[in-house]
């Protein structure tokens, strides 16, 4: 058993389809004060951050803890979760057509070990459909995804390539992550 400190439903998803007991609470920490000048420090910042506010909140001598974080990056650019419907439809636009990068950065500590990690997978998009985009933009799925990004759902049949496991894409880099649990 583990503590996802996590509140990502698609993180917790990815646990059970991977076979790991968890509970799942966290606290959260502001992503908005971090300066970064890459995506990958940006990513190793915020699942930092998060680390250190919830391993002072619940240590890890009861449950192993288990901090993530994900950025979605196209264009030399970091696409944090979009604020609103226009901002969505912006990031979209620099996906669409586009090799985007998906970056998780997790931490996993234990009395005895702590592994840090930063993945990436690596997608090859064609160009979206304008009409398909606006629906995806009205379902309102894309709300508090890193990027606006779902390659489970919108971004799916767009896909011409990918380089790394889906499971990084995702939020967990559950393949990483599985030879270090007890």
């Amino acid at each position: 058993m583990i503590r996802l400190a996590s509140s990502s439903i698609t993180r917790a998803e990815l646990l059970r389809a991977a076979g790991i007991s968890f509970i799942q609470e966290s606290i959260d920490f502001d992503e908005d004060s971090i300066l970064a000048s890459s995506p990958k420090n940006f990513v190793y910042q915020a699942t930092l951050g998060k680390y250190r506010v919830n391993f002072e909140k619940f240590g890890c001598s009861d449950y192993p803890l288990l901090v993530a974080d994900t950025v979605v990056t196209a264009q030399g650019k970091i696409l944090r979760k979009a604020k609103d419907e226009a901002d969505a439809r912006a990031i979209l636009e620099m996906q669409s057509g586009s090799e985007v990068a998906i970056i998780t950065c997790m931490i996993y500590k234990t009395p005895k070990i702590e592994l840090i990690d930063i993945s990436s997978t690596h997608y090859f998009f064609d160009i979206f459909d304008p009409q398909e985009v606006e629906k995806y933009l009205q379902s309102g799925d894309w709300w508090g995804k890193a990027g606006a990004c779902m390659v489970e759902g919108f971004c799916k049949p767009y896909i011409r390539e990918v380089r790394g496991f889906e499971s990084t894409a995702m939020g967990l880099s559950t393949e990483v992550l599985k030879p270090f649990l007890s």
